[in-house]
């Protein structure tokens, strides 16, 4: 297993090495990790394409309903990725452990948790003792 690598969210941008400011910078982070540890060859496309929706949603969701994105840490396990994406809220979302059911009702939006859950084999919501949660997600690539 690789360690973790832990980017700042906030100072110089990710084409520096520096900070995780959107989805799109966490996706970028995620496949230089791939690509750095030469697991982009011998990996299933469509797993990475998984894992990168999975990196948009989580990414997505702590900016937008988790009042800002406080940290994102991406680590290579043997059959994947852990995820551990923190924000600032004690709320923990109402479909974080359902049943990855897709909603079917007219509604917009909501499909991002069912995608999560689908998608990983493991969820955790763990509080902060200082305020907010880190969500610990493990997508596999396999």
């Amino acid at each position: 297993m690789s360690p973790a690598h832990r980017t700042p969210v906030a100072g110089p941008g990710p084409e520096a090495g520096g900070a995780i400011t959107s989805a799109a910078a966490a996706r970028e982070h995620v496949r230089g990790l791939l690509r750095e540890h030469g697991r982009t060859g011998g990996a299933n496309p469509d797993a990475v394409i998984d894992l990168l929706l999975v990196v948009s949603e989580l990414v997505t969701n702590a900016i937008r309903h988790g009042e800002g994105l406080a940290g994102f840490e991406a680590a290579l396990t043997e059959r994947g990725v852990r995820l551990a994406v923190t924000d600032n809220s004690d709320t923990v979302p109402a479909q974080a452990y359902g049943s990855g059911e897709i909603p079917h009702t007219s509604r917009t939006g909501g499909y991002g948790w069912p995608l999560i859950i689908r998608l990983s084999e493991s969820v955790t919501v763990e509080p902060r003792p200082e305020g907010g949660k880190t969500i610990h997600v493990t997508v596999p690539l396999t």
